[in-house]
């Protein structure tokens, strides 16, 4: 039986991390990504719209081995968890509850290796026959995180400041730097549908770029 790639099993250490902070090294990979901001809550906002184009385009690709035009290359995965990477316009200011209209993000989600871009040119065009939906804002993202801080986040959104403080209490007792500059962000990644799990128990890895 041909082997399904998962992978969060495949590459514990950057997915599946646990509650204490850790150093990890990631390194270079490719995503679908579309860009926005606003509030990511807010209902039928630029957020979820994103996360409707990028799921759309991961499936076809996914379920391409159905169709004519299986890509070279191609082998069967588990589609990889939602990302997002975040920032705010204004540095001097915090993340809060009360500002999320003004937060700036990439929302992401992993492609499969065998995935480049004349695939990921025609993925878009087929996910925007099918699903009906303009998938032009979607574009081809590759990214080398490097050196980071990370740790996972067990509770409502809203509470990561609270694991937050710990990864930089971390940072600072490791004799690193945090490194969120216009190129590395704060980088967050989904284990949870929030729709089907309960708040204090949604599973979210937070990343920090960090340099020595």
């Amino acid at each position: 039986m041909e082997k399904v790639i998962d992978y969060k099993k495949e590459y514990k250490n950057l997915y599946l991390p646990k509650e204490q902070s850790v150093v990890v090294e990631v390194p270079e990979m490719s995503f679908v990504a579309v860009e926005g901001r606003g509030n990511p809550n807010e209902a039928q906002g630029e957020y979820q719209k994103a996360v409707e184009i990028l799921y759309a385009i991961q499936y076809t690709i996914k379920m391409s081995k159905k169709g004519s035009e299986t890509p070279h290359g191609y082998f069967d995965y588990v589609v990889p968890p939602l990302e997002s990477f975040w920032w705010l316009d204004d540095r001097n200011e915090e993340f809060t509850a009360e500002n999320k209209s003004k937060y700036c993000w990439i929302a992401v989600i992993r492609l499969p290796e065998f995935v480049g871009e004349k695939v990921f040119e025609w993925a878009c065009l087929e996910a925007s026959k099918k699903k009906k939906i303009d998938t032009s804002i979607a574009k081809y993202l590759t990214i080398n995180e490097g050196l980071c801080v990370q740790c996972l986040h067990i509770g409502a959104y809203n509470d990561e400041p609270r694991t937050l403080k710990l990864m930089t209490d971390f940072i600072e007792a490791n004799n690193l730097q945090s490194d969120i500059n216009e190129t590395r962000r704060h980088h967050e990644i989904y284990l949870s549908n929030p729709q089907k799990t309960e708040t204090s128990k949604l599973k979210t890895v937070l990343r920090i770029p960090v340099k020595k």
